[in-house]
C-alpha cells in the first residue's frame, strides 16, 4: 500500500445529491463526518462505521463498487441520514481521505514540510483528524506522516512527536484545495495509554512550524 498519497487524487467515490425534474431538490439535514467505510466480500461499500462506534449499514441500491478491495476498511468523509428506527443510512456522498501509517525519518527518501493553512484538526475515535487547504495549481503532493519517536515527560507520560510530510513538488500556489486527512492513531496501542500525549507538528503560513498537542 502506497504511504504516500497524491492530493489530486482526492475523488468523490459516489456523489447522490441531484435535481429531479425540473422541481427545486430539497436536501434532507445530512451529517458530514469523517468515518470508516466498511466493504464486504464482493467489494462494495457495505457499511459506515463512526469514530464513536456506531455501524449505519448502506442500502444496495448505493453500495460503491468502483475499485475497492474486498474486506477492507476506507477512510472517508461522508454526508449521510440516519434512517429513522432502522440501523441504516442514506450515504449521499463519499470522499475519500489521505490516512496512511506514520513512517520513521529514516524510512523517507527526502523530508518536505512544504507550508499548508489549517482549517480544522481534531482527535476522534482512534484518529487524528485534519481539514487542510493546500495552495495548488497543477502539480500532484504528496503528503504523508513522519513519527518522529516517543519521548518519556517527569509525569510517567509519555509524548508522541509526528510531523506532516509535505511535498509540493515545487507547484505553483494558484489557488486553496482542501485536503482531508487522518493520522490512525489505533497504530500505537500496544505503545501508548490513555493520557499519553500526541503532538503534531506542520508547516503553516500564517505560523511557520507549529504543532498542536492532544490527549491520547
Amino acid at each position: 500500500m502506497k504511504v504516500l498519497l497524491k492530493i489530486l487524487s482526492t475523488f468523490f467515490i459516489v456523489s447522490l445529491l441531484c435535481a429531479c425534474g425540473e422541481e427545486e431538490y430539497v436536501y434532507p439535514d445530512v451529517l458530514t463526518e469523517f468515518v470508516c467505510l466498511k466493504t464486504n466480500e464482493q467489494g462494495k461499500g457495505a457499511q459506515l462505521i463512526t469514530d464513536e462506534g456506531k455501524t449505519w449499514e448502506i442500502p444496495e441500491s448505493q453500495r460503491p463498487s468502483d475499485k475497492l478491495t474486498p474486506d477492507s476498511i476506507y477512510r472517508v468523509v461522508s454526508k449521510y441520514v440516519p434512517l429513522p428506527d432502522t440501523e441504516e443510512a442514506d450515504v449521499y456522498a463519499l470522499q475519500s481521505v489521505i490516512a496512511p501509517l506514520p513512517k520513521a525519518k529514516s524510512e523517507f527518501e527526502d523530508i518536505h514540510t512544504d507550508a499548508v493553512t489549517i482549517q480544522s484538526i481534531w482527535r476522534s475515535g482512534d484518529y487524528l483528524n485534519l481539514i487542510l487547504q493546500v495552495m495548488v495549481k497543477d502539480k500532484a503532493h504528496e503528503f504523508g506522516f513522519i513519527d518522529e519517536g516517543i519521548t518519556t515527560n517527569e509525569d510517567g507520560s509519555r509524548t508522541l512527536k509526528l510531523t506532516l510530510f509535505h511535498n509540493r513538488d515545487n507547484d505553483v500556489e494558484g489557488f486553496y484545495r482542501k485536503a482531508y486527512l487522518s493520522v490512525p492513531l489505533w497504530h500505537y496501542q500496544d505503545v501508548l495509554t490513555p493520557g499519553d500525549l500526541i503532538t503534531f507538528q506542520l508547516n503553516t503560513y500564517k505560523e511557520g512550524m507549529t504543532s498542536r498537542t492532544f490527549i491520547y
